[in-house]
């Protein structure tokens, strides 16, 4: 896979997913299913998406002991997505055990990536509420290594940090960036932000952009904008 733009389908249910989604008849977008999507429809909306022809990254940010980890990603394996993921803080042991468990008898998986930091975190909030003093960046590319070292296949990672992300692990690793705005656009909750274009010149191979499209009064245009910028 190259890069590309993952629209983030943060809805409440599959009609309002499925709704969206139909607007785009010309090519079939990469889409994330988060937390509040896959709690409300489940592993259904999944196979649904899939079925219909779109890649997959399952953003549920597994973090628990080793073994729960595994079991729970052993499960996840059957849906057969593209890309799905963890915390990095959840350690070594963690990540290797959720390896193994999203392996498939056949040697298969999909890609497994790790969060670094969540782009809503500053440094200030990293430090009054995480208690980790170290600054965000140097915090960031430990995380990756640590991942990279584990054997995963890249990080979540504010645009900001995909450069030196890339310097410490290797044009390999992949970074998956969320926290991307146009120019033009409201940054909302999010702290540590790029425009789609500024992303790609410093070496995102993934950006995730939710609002921007999904908000947008002509979502198409929207998406094929960041098609542009990000990937022709």
């Amino acid at each position: 896979m190259g890069k590309d733009v993952i629209v983030a389908c943060d809805f409440q249910s599959k009609k309002a997913t499925l709704d969206f989604l139909e607007l785009f008849t010309e090519r079939k977008p990469f889409v994330k299913i988060g937390m509040e999507l896959y709690y409300a429809e489940g592993p259904d909306i999944v196979r649904e998406l899939k079925a219909r022809g779109h890649k997959i990254f399952l953003d549920l940010k597994l973090h628990d002991i080793p073994n729960t980890v595994k079991k729970a990603m052993a499960v996840l394996s059957k849906l057969d997505v593209d890309i799905t993921n963890l915390h990095a803080a959840g350690t070594s042991a963690m990540m290797k055990a959720a390896i193994e468990g999203l392996t498939r008898e056949d040697g298969t998986r999909p890609l497994l990536i790790a969060v670094t930091q969540l782009t809503s975190t500053d440094q200030e909030a990293m430090e009054r509420d995480l208690l980790i003093k170290e600054p965000i960046g140097e915090v960031v590319m430990h995380y990756a290594k640590t991942a990279k070292n584990a054997g995963l296949d890249g990080v979540v990672c504010s645009p900001l940090e995909a450069g030196i992300v890339k310097e410490a692990c290797g044009k390999a690793f992949l970074t998956v960036t969320p926290g991307v705005r146009f120019a033009d656009g409201d940054t909302g909750d999010q702290k540590r932000v790029m425009t789609p274009a500024e992303a790609k010149k410093i070496g995102s191979d993934y950006i995730v952009v939710g609002r921007p499209i999904t908000a947008a009064s002509d979502p198409v245009a929207a998406y094929e904008r960041c098609i542009r910028e990000f990937v022709d």
